[in-house]
C-alpha cells in the first residue's frame, strides 16, 4: 500500500498538507483547508483509510493540526472521523490527536462537537502556530 502525500498550497484556495503513512499508521492533516473541491479532496483521504483498514489493519494515529477550515471542510473532516470510527468499531486501534491554535477556541470547540457526533475520543492539544 502506498503512502498518501499532498503538498499544501495557499492562494485563492488553501489546500492542507497531508501525510498518511501506510507502514507506521501515522497520519496528519495540517495547515488551512479552504478548497475548491472539498468532497474530492476528503474522499481521497477516506478511500486511503478504507484501503488501510482492509490491507494493513494496524493501529492508526491521526493528527489534525489545522489553523483554519471552512464549513465544507468541516463536513469532510467529520466524514474522515466517521471512517476512523468505523475502523474502531470493527476492532481497530485508533488514536485521534487534535491540535488547535492556542488563540483560537473555535477550533477546539469543533473537536468537542466532533467527539459528540462520532463517539470518538479526541485528545486535544493547544499549540502556537508558526507565521
Amino acid at each position: 500500500m502506498e503512502d498518501l502525500e499532498i503538498k499544501g498550497e495557499s492562494g485563492v484556495f488553501y489546500i492542507p498538507t497531508v501525510h498518511l503513512n501506510a507502514s507506521t499508521g501515522e497520519c496528519e492533516i495540517s495547515g488551512e483547508s479552504y478548497l475548491e473541491d472539498t468532497d474530492e479532496f476528503y474522499n481521497t483521504i477516506i478511500k486511503w483509510i478504507e484501503q488501510y483498514v482492509q490491507e494493513v489493519k494496524n493501529a492508526i494515529t491521526f493528527n489534525f493540526r489545522l489553523t483554519y477550515f471552512n464549513t465544507s471542510s468541516s463536513r469532510g473532516i467529520l466524514d474522515v472521523l466517521r471512517a476512523l470510527k468505523k475502523f474502531e468499531d470493527d476492532g481497530g486501534s485508533v488514536t485521534i490527536n487534535w491540535y488547535y491554535p492556542d488563540d483560537d477556541d473555535s477550533i477546539a470547540e469543533e473537536a468537542e462537537d466532533y467527539m459528540k457526533s462520532t463517539g470518538l475520543e479526541i485528545n486535544m492539544f493547544s499549540f502556537e502556530p508558526e507565521d
